[in-house]
């Protein structure tokens, strides 16, 4: 049995099944490579983890994807909110009506 046979058997006994991690990473950090799904979460990253080396653009760039960023995150707070204040509403007329 050659070694590339033992390697194949192995992995097809295996318990953890392995799965297709899909295409390609639409793009990856310039400066440590890391992956990313897409570019506003590159630019995220390497305002975080790589500020001292961001040019002008680079850096206004994340500047816009934070703002973006937190906008977002500000309407997912909101309507978590809204959920909560609705859900509190529909048991006390429950509670209302059942008692």
């Amino acid at each position: 049995m050659a070694t590339g046979d033992s390697d194949t058997a192995s992995a097809a006994s295996s318990p953890v099944p392995t799965t297709d991690r899909g295409p390609e990473p639409a793009v990856r950090c310039p400066y440590c490579g890391q992956p990313f799904r897409d570019r506003r979460l590159q630019r995220l990253h390497c305002g975080r983890v790589h500020p001292h080396r961001l040019s002008d653009r680079e850096r206004a760039a994340f500047e816009r994807a934070l703002r973006e960023e937190r906008a977002a995150i500000r309407r997912f707070r909101l309507h978590v909110l809204g959920g909560l204040v609705l859900l509190y509403f529909v048991f006390l007329l429950t509670y209302a009506i059942v008692t």
